[in-house]
């Protein structure tokens, strides 16, 4: 990511392709360090009086600390107050030319404590999970209040959650040794595949750990979650030609996910994305029909669409939907879907971070703007339900409005129709770098690989594509959508005010009548 501070609400996009290398991803992480609070394995906590804990009660955590810490929360007047707890084990390891050039293993452990007066939130965290650091990090969030102190529910009650990711083999059972026999099978895949392979990078990223979760209304709940993600890139020389490119896939899965047939997808598509480079041109600029392909073209919908519709920016009016609800902001066969509740995706979740369960949310029906992605604070602002869309990078954060997995219904063309409508345009596969202004919604993004439409098929591999526009209005210009849907299976990560999370995308193919193509330097 780069020039983030640049402009205020201009950022670039953190995309998920196979060329961005774990260690970049990495990179502006906490110093690594030991894994000083393991998972326990054999916890033999006290069962504390009320209230029983599976997870986090070996790190003493009680109903006393749970009430004691919301009732410092509340102390000032706040009208409600929320604790989140989070212990996480991620392993990182990665190789490269055959040799294992890092490995990691990073623990995270903390609690963050929120105060809530009308819109105004008091937020501190502390990796101290002691009674006495936890009231103190209540008093600091108590600070947005002012007046009597608030109350707390007399019971917990807990929150019964769906299984959307119980992984079959869970992270915590599997060793380092039985993770670098799948980097070593995708580095030998790739280089059997194509003689022109000069360097393989594989990296595999997996977590596993559990969060805890009260509220002063007395909601509580503890989920566990896995997560994983493999990145394959490589570098090709021909004819003293070098051209990278890669894939990647994730999944809230465990070692099951990574099955031969997806291991053997990854090594294929990485060096078939790098190779047709060899072939492809710089592609024709200015305006004409643009065809995105099913999957990864999601991305324009997540980064130039769908944050216009988080409700923050609404409820600040820096969105352009901030007047739009019930009114028509597209074709009528364009519906538009933020979903949290698909099995095993990376943006799915079981309840979000302020204790809301997840939920499908139409956001367009029928071209039609239905509604926001709500957080508590929004839904409260709107006086509507929550779409269980608070999410929080980690305990150190508070939540926003957030997506999950966002992505365009199916509509009632057919591919091949698509195409052939197009007399002269181009088509996008897959898309490695982008910047997009939230908000307005204006947008560049580079197209790694794409083809040549001429006639109604597809001819020369084309490079050097950059697409410009602005989200809503290239929305308005969406005149076909394909029936059939399609995810993409990679590792997508969204940053927003700093915060960045899982999420998922996808779409079917679409015809965008009109749109800005420009070179490399675009």
């Amino acid at each position: 990511m780069r020039d983030r501070s640049s402009l205020l609400g201009r950022r670039d996009v953190l995309l998920s392709a196979g060329a961005a290398s774990l260690s970049q991803l990495v990179a502006c992480a906490p110093a690594i360090t030991s894994p000083s609070a393991p998972l326990p394995k054999e916890a033999s906590p006290r069962p504390p009086p009320g209230l029983v804990l599976k997870h986090f009660a070996a790190f003493g955590v009680d109903e006393n600390l749970l009430r004691e810490g919301l009732s410092a929360a509340l102390s000032r007047g706040a009208e409600r107050a929320d604790l989140y707890f989070q212990h996480d084990v991620y392993t990182a390891l990665s190789l490269e030319d055959g040799q294992v050039n890092r490995a990691l293993t990073n623990v995270t452990l903390g609690v963050g404590v929120r105060a809530v007066r009308g819109d105004q939130t008091g937020f501190a965290y502390t990796e101290d999970l002691s009674l006495e650091a936890v009231r103190r990090a209540g008093k600091t969030a108590a600070v947005v209040a002012s007046g009597s102190a608030g109350r707390i529910a007399g019971a917990f009650h807990a929150l019964e959650l769906p299984k959307r990711y119980t992984a079959a083999l869970p992270w915590e059972n599997v060793a380092i040794a039985e993770r670098l026999p799948l980097l070593t099978r995708l580095e030998a895949a790739a280089v059997k595949a194509d003689r022109r392979v000069r360097t393989v990078r594989v990296s595999l990223g997996d977590s596993h750990g559990a969060i805890l979760f009260v509220d002063s209304d007395g909601r509580v709940f503890e989920d566990f979650g896995p997560m994983t993600t493999l990145r394959m890139s490589c570098t090709m020389d021909h004819g003293g030609r070098r051209e990278s490119n890669g894939y990647n896939v994730a999944a809230r899965a465990g070692l099951e996910f990574y099955t031969d047939d997806r291991l053997g997808r990854v090594a294929r598509e990485a060096v078939a994305r790098t190779s047709v480079l060899f072939d492809a041109k710089p592609a024709p600029l200015g305006e004409m029909p643009v065809v995105l392909a099913a999957g990864a073209s999601g991305i324009l919908l997540h980064e130039a669409i769908g944050h216009g519709m988080e409700a923050d920016f609404n409820r600040k009016n820096t969105s352009i939907y901030a007047d739009r609800v019930g009114k028509p902001i597209a074709k009528h066969i364009v519906s538009i879907v933020d979903d949290g509740t698909i099995p095993f995706a990376r943006g799915s979740i079981n309840v979000d971070d302020e204790g809301n369960l997840a939920e499908r949310t139409l956001l367009v029906d029928k071209g039609t703007l239905a509604t926001y992605l709500h957080d508590t604070i929004s839904a409260k602002h709107y006086r509507v339900k929550p779409t269980g869309s608070g999410r929080r990078e980690s305990f150190r954060h508070a939540p926003m409005p957030r997506m999950r997995s966002t992505y365009m219904l199916a509509g009632p063309h057919g591919d091949d129709e698509i195409l052939a409508s197009v007399k002269r345009g181009i088509y996008c596969t897959n898309f490695t770098n982008g910047q997009v202004q939230i908000g307005a919604g204006d947008f560049t993004f580079y197209v790694k690989n794409g083809y040549l439409i001429e006639d109604g098929k597809l001819t020369q591999p084309i490079t050097d594509v950059n697409l410009i526009g602005n989200g809503p209005k290239v929305l308005e210009q969406v005149d076909m959508v394909g029936a059939k849907l399609e995810f993409d299976e990679g590792g997508w990560t969204c940053g927003k005010d700093g915060q960045s999370v899982p999420v998922s995308l996808g779409m079917p193919r679409v015809r965008v009548a009109r749109m800005t193509v420009g070179g490399r330097k675009a």
